[in-house]
């Protein structure tokens, strides 16, 4: 499914149970379920969270500091040649990447930062920066579309949050969101591989996204998500 689909049905459905169930829904339970609800795509460079986090501006920035540096090593540099030679040429040649893997680059460079500079801050950071350079290095729907995903991300949040007032409606939005990331993602024809490495694959390939009937199964299921929105959150009260 396409982000916009991921990010109204887990962040609605997932909000919807927690209103059922009597857990009640606060401001940080909401916003889990919106980072949770995009969170498995973070292996892919082109997704909503990732090109949100890591926008195109600043990406042509980034661009911009690495030509430059290039043309400082190589004119600055001419006492060592042909090593500022080399050195431009390969930041240059960097800065000319796609942007997918471009962002994949600043992904892996800022989780080496957390771990290296900011772990000693707190152990989140040492978590955010493991993710971080996995998800710049595996590939899309592998391990994040996962069962160890969705059960690790709920365990950080269970213990992340143990103690703290909400910590209940906190981990059940985020873990909820998350599964039915995986949930969505098993209806299309790629599917989802819940065990790896093992090779089997959930699949009831009922849509594909991009397409015309794709696009109509999205639409039916993010009403479906806004009628059950509406009745838990409006019509029952």
């Amino acid at each position: 499914m396409m982000g916009r689909a991921h990010l109204v049905i887990g962040t609605g459905v997932s909000l919807s149970v927690l209103g059922l169930a009597g857990v009640p829904v606060t401001l940080p339970a909401a916003a889990v379920a919106v980072v949770s609800s995009l969170l498995p795509d973070i292996d892919e460079p082109n997704s909503i969270l990732v090109r949100t986090a890591i926008p195109s501006g600043l990406l042509r920035i980034l661009q911009l500091i690495l030509v430059t540096g290039a043309v400082f090593i190589y004119y600055y540099g001419q006492d060592y040649a042909p090593w500022n030679l080399a050195l431009a040429g390969l930041i240059a040649v960097v800065s000319f990447l796609p942007g997918r893997t471009l962002r994949h680059i600043v992904m892996f460079m800022i989780g080496l930062g957390l771990l290296q500079f900011a772990q000693n801050l707190s152990p989140w950071n040492t978590i955010a920066g493991c993710i971080l350079m996995i998800s710049s290095l595996v590939s899309h729907r592998g391990l994040t579309h996962s069962v160890y995903a969705a059960a690790g991300w709920a365990g950080l949040l269970y213990y992340g949050t143990k103690g703290l007032p909400g910590s209940e409606s906190v981990w059940l939005a985020g873990g909820l969101s998350y599964t039915l990331h995986l949930v969505a993602d098993m209806l299309t024809n790629r599917g989802i591989k819940p065990l790896p490495p093992l090779k089997f694959r959930l699949k009831l390939s009922l849509m594909s996204t991009g397409t015309k009937w794709g696009n109509l199964v999205e639409n039916i299921c993010m009403g479906l998500t806004f009628v059950l929105v509406w009745y838990v959150f409006i019509a029952s009260k």
